[in-house]
């Protein structure tokens, strides 16, 4: 078997879901399926997943609810799929929450690839001894061992692919990071031209520490050198 694990997956279009779980179980994941938004929270709590493949179109309940409600009490990966190429998707799917996300029609080596990703960095993120490490500046205080994120004296909910991304950002404060270094840094790889899942991620983390999207002071894109974090920004 090439992987391992128990997927949710939350999927209305029944032949889509039926592909995807015969697809997955071949690849060695364990896989349980419910097609409406109001299954999940109690799904989740039945199987324990380690991963949540979660459709943004749903009856009942939609995706982007459903996250929300999952990130206030679980940190487990949750991957969005969503039927249209639309950043709007993307952007409100990583602001609630999610690390990821795929749009259909899906891609098999890309979906076992992403799953494999996530979960085996979360499996890392759990059993290896973290030396207690924390960065502030100003009012923004970050924990990388217990993954807190303080903004102004509240807490602020981050994915861990949030918490990653300005955990990277920050220990390099004052120094341009560009795409290539931050995904061999985050992923393990270098990048392909075209994934933009941290351009998104940008604009998710500005909204939620009030950093002006058109004119950015915390968290800038530097032309031609990528994206730079402003450490005395944050006073």
């Amino acid at each position: 078997m090439e992987g391992y694990g128990k997927i949710l997956l939350v999927e209305d279009d029944l032949s889509l879901a039926q592909w995807i779980e015969e697809y997955l179980q071949e690849h060695g994941y364990i896989v349980t399926h419910v097609s409406s938004g109001n299954e999940v929270i109690s799904a989740f709590k039945t199987t324990k997943p380690d991963l949540v493949l979660l459709d943004i179109m749903l009856p009942g309940i939609d995706g982007i609810q459903v996250c929300k409600e999952l990130r206030a009490f679980s940190s487990v990966p949750v991957v969005m799929l969503t039927a249209r190429s639309d950043e709007l998707d993307e952007v409100v799917g990583l602001e609630v929450g999610a690390d990821d996300y795929l749009t259909k029609p899906i891609r098999p080596r890309a979906l076992v690839a992403r799953i494999k990703t996530l979960i085996r960095n979360k499996k890392t993120a759990e059993t290896v001894p973290v030396k207690d490490k924390s960065l502030e500046f100003g009012e923004l205080y970050l924990d990388s061992n217990s993954k807190r994120v303080l903004y102004r004296k509240k807490e602020v909910m981050l994915s861990s692919g949030e918490f990653e991304f300005i955990w990277f950002l920050a220990c390099n404060a004052g120094q341009p990071v560009n795409r290539d270094q931050v995904f061999l840094a985050l992923k393990g790889r270098e990048y392909d031209g075209q994934d933009r899942r941290f351009d998104l991620m940008i604009s998710a983390l500005r909204k939620k520490f009030d950093d002006a999207p058109q004119n950015p002071e915390k968290i800038k894109t530097i032309w031609g050198k990528g994206y730079l974090f402003v450490a005395d920004a944050w006073a």
